[in-house]
């Protein structure tokens, strides 16, 4: 008897259920995003074939459920590498999408014994992570690459595993960038709140006492200011990403993040002092700076040295903003 009718392979569908629906939505919230994964190894798709593609993925269970979705109607193999629950394109950066990785899924699945060809698609976002050669001479398969976009499979088989310019570049377009929004926003949504929660604190301090009603006065005001530097740098400044001057993303922040705090005192600046509004103005463009900065390593706008420069140049900034804003912040609750 061979490995074949020994070895029991999962078999997975290429039909969605209502726990994956929500499992999307719970990680594109960046709830439990972290350890979303399934287990590595081989699986099966419809009734694959010894000629039967051989397609590789990450057990990152979004990026694995988007693959086997979009190969609806195609009876394939997936082998499904141990990448730590992370994602094609950020593993394949940190290394666990990579050629050990892929010779090591070959070997403990046995492969060779499912498929009588010796190929594997792999998806392009994978390439920094694998040695094609080295797969080929220690495992014997040949490497080829797909699409970037999972969408765009069956149109590549169907024009004989060949990619267009198009399959190979990543977009980064709007939609994109609002599937990106909420889990940069629910990142940093608890720290948002405890910083509001200690503005709100410190807004009670009075020359003469400690006064709730001031707390309650400066301290909404504060969590006000700070809930619209949050939206200007965490949501506003991706979605209007291409349209915002300067190269860099946390010149965009700050653009985005003065825009919508003038437009927001404006609209009732009769109530702030303007010792209080120059510190919150400071204070606001630097958070808003800094939130929009954590979407450098999601876009093709930047380069790992080019996010290094953006950091060592605004770090300073934001660091020096937020240190003014606050002492003027202070100074207007005793003038």
């Amino acid at each position: 008897m061979n490995n074949y009718t020994i070895i029991r392979i999962p078999e997975v569908s290429s039909r969605w259920d209502l726990n994956d629906y929500l499992g999307e939505i719970r990680v594109r919230s960046s709830i439990g995003r972290n350890n979303y994964k399934i287990e590595p190894g081989l699986y099966k798709l419809g009734k694959p074939d010894q000629e039967s593609d051989v397609f590789v993925s990450a057990n990152y269970k979004l990026s694995f459920d988007i693959l086997r979705r979009n190969l609806s109607g195609i009876d394939a193999w997936i082998l499904v590498l141990d990448t730590k629950g992370i994602n094609v394109w950020c593993a394949a950066g940190k290394g666990t999408f990579g050629t050990e990785e892929i010779i090591k899924r070959i070997s403990q699945s046995n492969l060779y014994e499912f498929v009588s060809h010796r190929r594997l698609i792999l998806p392009q976002l994978g390439a920094p992570g694998v040695s094609g050669y080295i797969v080929k001479e220690t495992a014997g398969f040949n490497i080829k690459y797909g699409p970037v976009r999972a969408a765009d499979i069956k149109q590549y088989i169907e024009a004989g595993y060949q990619t267009t310019e198009d399959m190979r570049k990543v977009q980064f377009n709007l939609i994109d960038r609002l599937i990106l929004a909420p889990v940069e926003i629910m990142n940093s949504l608890w720290k948002v709140l405890v910083v509001m929660a200690a503005f709100f604190l410190i807004s009670g301090i009075t020359a003469a006492e400690y006064s709730m009603n001031e707390a309650l006065n400066q301290g909404l005001k504060s969590a006000f200011f700070i809930a619209i530097a949050y939206l200007a740098g965490a949501f506003l400044t991706p979605v209007l990403l291409p349209w915002l001057p300067f190269r860099y993303f946390a010149g965009k922040g700050i653009v985005m993040g003065a825009m919508v705090f003038i437009a927001m005192v404006t609209a009732g600046a009769a109530g702030y002092q303007m010792m209080f509004l120059t510190g919150w103005f400071l204070m606001s463009i630097a958070l808003s700076s800094f939130l929009a900065m954590n979407f450098t390593g999601a876009s093709t706008y930047t380069s790992l040295s080019g996010v290094k420069k953006e950091m060592k140049l605004f770090i300073p900034v934001q660091i020096v903003s937020v240190s003014l804003g606050f002492v003027f912040f202070v100074v207007s609750k005793f003038v």
